[in-house]
């Protein structure tokens, strides 16, 4: 993650110095990025002279010496809070008063990050998206104590290293990780039903989806899903084995030995391209398929319960603040996560491809056969009251709300 944004800043002609803790470390990192210029070069859309010049931006260091000319600095070690704090702490050490300290995480809370932080003024959440080089979308969250300039700084940032900012609240999960986390969740929800897997991965992707949710689960990583399921679980005073999909990712992970692509083997067994060639045949030890066929019915109902799960986690960011702006709700879900581009995004399925009163109705449904996730929130019920749409009632920043 560290290495893509630094390219992202070098291929924006920007310098940078990308620190990490030992020279073995670091030269790793710089031989992955150099691996990935190769790819670039070898697709010839690069020229030489140009990866020459794009590389000499980047300085690999193990030293904070020169980071006191940085106007910005973005973290990117593990998901560890302990781990952020202490490189926080040292970082800032060496920062000029009116630099921006940011923190690359997708799920911890930027306030609470941000009480290792000296100035938390100056501390704001920068969610790059995996990988990085490729990704058109950055979220930024503003915690507490983030001050509008810092807001403003980071915004202009984002768009100097040519990428899309969507600006959100603090959070759990934020906006884009919090609704994205639903699709594979109901993946494994179906699978747990006993849903064959095929039919799950298929109908993902023909419901437009870029992947199948347990594609998507090994591309996170399954070990990783299970860490945040058990964090999460922990804070709502709760077991996550006791949810079936917690029991079927602790399964896979720990008595399977399987965590999803990077391992080469997690839902999908995976060639050495790294592409999936097949499904995980021993599945079916842990759980009884008892769908074994998909009619039109069925894959409608599906597709459902795919796209207005995600749809009503929208909702609920809207209802707490997370999100305020119905065209940032939208480019994020394309942009971040995929949500089926036909459709314009989130808000737009909502306003238009359904409509908010028939939208209510139909989760409401759901709701009774699947599950108090799809329950629609009192946000969503007072829209449909009063006739009102995402875009009319969180227009963009100045624009006045409808009624």
């Amino acid at each position: 993650m560290g290495g893509g944004i630094a390219m992202a800043y070098a291929n924006a002609g920007i310098p940078v110095l990308l620190k990490d803790v030992d020279q073995t470390s670091l030269d790793r990192g710089m031989s992955v990025i150099r691996k990935n210029y190769d790819s670039t070069l070898s697709k010839g859309k690069i020229t030489p002279e140009t990866l020459s010049q794009t590389l000499a931006l980047i300085t690999p260091t193990t030293s904070y010496d020169e980071f006191g000319d940085a106007d910005i600095v973005v973290e990117a070690v593990f998901e560890n809070p302990e781990l952020k704090a202490k490189v926080t702490k040292e970082v800032e050490q060496h920062l000029a008063p009116t630099a921006v300290m940011g923190t690359n995480t997708s799920t911890l809370p930027i306030t609470g990050l941000s009480k290792a932080s000296a100035r938390p003024a100056n501390f704001i959440g920068i969610h790059f998206f995996s990988p990085v080089e490729r990704m058109g979308l950055v979220e930024i969250i503003k915690g507490k104590e983030t001050s509008e300039e810092t807001l403003a700084k980071t915004m202009d940032y984002v768009l100097k290293i040519r990428k899309t900012p969507v600006a959100v609240n603090d959070f759990r999960g934020f906006y884009t990780s919090r609704v994205f986390g639903t699709y594979p969740e109901e993946g494994l929800t179906m699978l747990a039903e006993g849903v064959a897997p095929a039919i799950i991965e298929n109908v993902g992707r023909m419901a437009g989806m870029p992947m199948g949710p347990l594609e998507v689960s090994d591309s996170v990583g399954i070990d990783t899903m299970l860490k945040i399921g058990r964090e999460s679980a922990k804070v709502a005073g709760r077991s996550y084995e006791q949810n079936p999909t917690g029991d079927v990712v602790a399964w896979i992970v720990e008595s399977q030995n399987r965590v999803g692509r990077k391992a080469g083997k997690g839902f999908y067994d995976y060639n050495e391209q790294g592409k999936p060639s097949r499904l995980y045949p021993d599945i079916g030890k842990k759980i009884e398929v008892k769908v074994k066929e998909c009619p039109p019915e069925l894959k409608a109902e599906l597709t459902k319960r795919f796209l207005y799960r995600q749809c009503v986690e929208v909702a609920r960011c809207f209802e707490e603040g997370v999100i305020t702006d119905a065209r940032d709700a939208d480019i994020g879900s394309i942009l971040a996560w995929g949500f089926a581009p036909y459709s314009g995004g989130v808000c737009s399925f909502m306003d238009l491809k359904v409509g908010v009163k028939k939208f209510v109705e139909e989760c409401d449904r759901l709701a009774e056969t699947y599950g108090e996730r799809f329950r629609p929130n009192a946000l969503l019920r007072d829209m449909a009251a009063k006739g009102q749409t995402f875009y009319s009632r969180f227009p963009a920043k100045g624009e006045k709300a409808a009624a």
